[in-house]
């Protein structure tokens, strides 16, 4: 069986590597080049097809009709998309003899669209996982292929989560393969009215609101902490970043709202009255100490 495959970042990369290791013949990759403006901390799709000696291209638009040509000309039997970040076309799907597939980083219905495992952080969920799913024209609505569902521990991290999901992903499409590369592929309901959709994120959807409760707080700071832009305030004048925190009971009572120095340990104080106790605060990318910030806050 042929593939072209669309892929971007870890899954990109672990989702071609089961592509290979189940025999399948990868003609033809579609990646993105790097923007020097992201924190590039992932995996390069590049450079791993440099090292198999797979054709690769990065095209700026993926509704180019070389683009179309080109994977006419590979005659795939199946279309894989990898955490590339494009819709693709309807009239690119139907090249694809066996079915277009994709790998959503989420439980589908939950959390269809962008950065899916920053939104189910942020939201609290105890769980999220991988999805295989035939594509359609709606983003993340095609039927449900397999899926794989991975834990999010109270003090995980998005970066942490998306490590998982990573692994869930790779379990997801082997298990899948042996039925697809037979014509046996599964196609299981998704059922968007049981799910939802959400956007793509900006770093200034970082800011912290203080009067929210510090649940509310520590989530924000755990779906966007680094490598991510992080959560963010003002004092002074300055942008403060959280690199690392942890849920705590208030220091002191009646403290104001926002950040405070008490004993040499830095606080988030929260509209709820409990806090963040701040392990790692980051100005310009560079820590700040206690020192620092209680002489900033005076």
């Amino acid at each position: 069986m042929r593939a072209v495959v669309f892929a971007y970042h870890n899954v990109g990369v672990r989702c071609i590597k089961v592509l290979l290791a189940r025999g399948v013949d990868v003609a033809l990759v579609v990646t993105h080049e790097d923007n020097p403006a992201e924190t590039i901390w992932f995996e390069s799709v590049a450079d791993l097809c440099r090292e198999h000696r797979i054709p690769f291209i990065a095209p700026d638009d993926p509704q180019s009709p070389e683009l179309s040509a080109r994977i006419r000309a590979a005659r795939p039997d199946f279309i894989f998309s990898f955490y590339y970040r494009h819709m693709l076309p309807a009239e690119l799907l139907a090249l694809a003899a066996h079915g277009a597939y994709n790998m959503h980083g989420s439980l589908l219905p939950k959390y269809r669209g962008r950065v899916p495992i920053n939104w189910a952080v942020l939201h609290g969920e105890t769980q999220t996982g991988a999805t295989l799913h035939e594509m359609a024209t709606k983003p993340d609505a095609g039927a449900i292929v397999a899926q794989t569902a991975v834990p999010i521990l109270p003090d995980d991290t998005a970066y942490e989560v998306f490590g998982k999901v990573v692994v869930a992903a790779e379990q997801t499409l082997w298990n899948a393969l042996p039925a697809m590369l037979s014509g046996r592929t599964p196609k299981l309901p998704n059922d968007l009215s049981k799910g939802s959709y959400f956007g793509g994120r900006k770093p200034e959807d970082g800011r912290i609101d203080w009067t929210q409760p510090a649940q509310a707080v520590y989530n924000l700071h755990r779906a966007v902490a680094p490598p991510y832009p992080g959560a963010w305030t003002m004092i002074a004048g300055k942008t403060v970043v959280i690199g690392k925190a942890r849920l705590s009971g208030s220091p002191k009572p009646d403290l104001p709202q926002g950040l405070a120095v008490v004993d040499n340990r830095m606080f988030g104080i929260c509209g709820d009255g409990r806090a963040l106790l701040i392990h790692e605060l980051l100005a310009d990318g560079k820590p700040v100490s206690p020192a620092e910030l209680q002489k900033i806050l005076a």
